[in-house]
C-alpha cells in the first residue's frame, strides 16, 4: 500500500511540474483560444468532505493542478495528512490519503452557465497501515446563473461503490476592497439521497444504522475568504469555513461517520477550520 501511495504522490508532483513546463512552452494563440492553467496548494487545519470528518488535530496539504481549454478542463487534486489521527498522541508521519481526477466541460448560454463532468476518487486509508477503501466514481451536472450571488446547483451521482445522489446549491459574492484585495462570502446547502442502506444508511438517535437509506438535507457550509493578488499570476487566499448539519438526521450521520477515538455521541457534527491557499494562474 505504501508503494501505491508513493506513486500517487509522485504522480501529482510530476503533473504539476509538467503543467508548468507545458504552459510556459505553449505557442501564442488567439485570446479566445488560449489554454489556461491553475496550480495551487492549500494548507488547512482540517479536511471535511460533504460533512465527513477526514482529519483531526493536524494540518492537511492539498495540491491541485487544473488545465483548461475552450470550456474543457482537467484537474488533479490530492490530500496529504501531516499527522494522521489514530485516537492517541502518537506522532505520525505525513500520510497521502486521496488522489482525485476530474474531467469537465462548461459553457455559457447568455446568463446561464451549464456544465457536466466526471470525477475519479482514488482513496487510501486515513491511517498508515489501515485497509484502503474502494475507490469512487461520480458524474455530475451543474447549472448556474451569471447574476448577483452566482447561484449554482450541482447534482452528483456516484456510479461505482457508494451509490447515492448529492445535490449542492451554492451562492457566493466577492466584494472588491482594493485593486489587489477582495472579500469573498460563500454559502452552500446540500441534500443526500442514498441508494444503498449499507454505504449511506440513515442513523438513529442511538447512533446505529436504522436499516433505512439516508434521504434528507445534509450539510451546510459558510466560508469567508480574502483573495490577495500581490503579483500578476499569484493569488494568496486565507479562508475560514464552518460546516454544520442541516437536520437531526444529518447530525447523527455526521457524528457516526466521524473519526474513531471517542463514542459517536461525543464526536463533533459541526466543524470550524481555516487555512491558506497559494495559487498560480496562467
Amino acid at each position: 500500500m505504501k508503494k501505491l501511495l508513493d506513486i500517487k504522490a509522485l504522480l501529482v508532483i510530476s503533473i504539476t511540474i509538467f503543467s508548468l513546463l507545458t504552459v510556459s512552452a505553449m505557442p501564442l494563440f488567439a485570446e479566445e483560444e488560449k489554454p489556461t492553467a491553475d496550480i495551487s496548494v492549500s494548507a488547512l487545519s482540517k479536511y471535511v468532505w460533504r460533512g465527513q470528518e477526514l482529519s483531526r488535530d493536524s494540518i492537511v496539504l492539498q495540491p491541485s493542478v487544473t488545465i483548461g481549454y475552450k470550456g474543457f478542463s482537467a484537474n488533479l487534486w490530492g490530500n496529504a495528512d501531516t499527522r494522521p489521527y489514530l485516537g492517541s498522541d502518537d506522532n505520525n508521519s505525513v500520510h497521502w490519503t486521496e488522489t482525485d481526477f476530474t474531467l469537465g466541460y462548461s459553457r455559457a448560454f447568455g446568463p446561464v452557465t451549464a456544465g457536466i463532468g466526471y470525477i475519479y476518487y482514488g482513496l487510501a486509508s486515513l491511517q498508515p497501515g489501515g485497509p484502503d477503501p474502494l475507490d469512487s466514481q461520480e458524474v455530475y451536472a451543474s447549472l448556474g446563473l451569471n447574476t448577483l450571488l452566482s447561484p449554482t446547483l450541482t447534482v452528483y451521482k456516484e456510479i461505482s461503490h457508494y451509490k447515492q445522489w448529492y445535490f449542492l446549491l451554492g451562492a457566493s459574492h466577492t466584494f472588491t476592497l482594493s485593486d489587489k484585495v477582495g472579500l469573498k462570502l460563500a454559502a452552500s446547502v446540500s441534500y443526500l439521497k442514498s441508494e444503498d442502506s449499507d454505504d449511506y444508511p440513515k442513523i438513529g438517535s442511538d447512533y446505529e444504522p436504522t436499516g433505512d437509506k439516508y434521504n434528507n438535507f445534509h450539510d451546510g457550509t459558510l466560508t469567508v475568504s480574502l483573495p490577495i493578488t500581490p503579483a500578476t499570476y499569484l493569488t494568496v487566499t486565507p479562508s475560514l469555513s464552518y460546516v454544520f448539519p442541516l437536520c437531526s438526521d444529518a447530525r447523527y450521520e455526521m457524528k457516526w461517520r466521524g473519526l474513531q477515538g471517542v463514542a459517536a455521541e461525543s464526536r463533533d457534527s459541526a466543524y470550524l477550520y481555516g487555512g491558506l491557499t497559494l495559487s498560480f494562474t496562467f
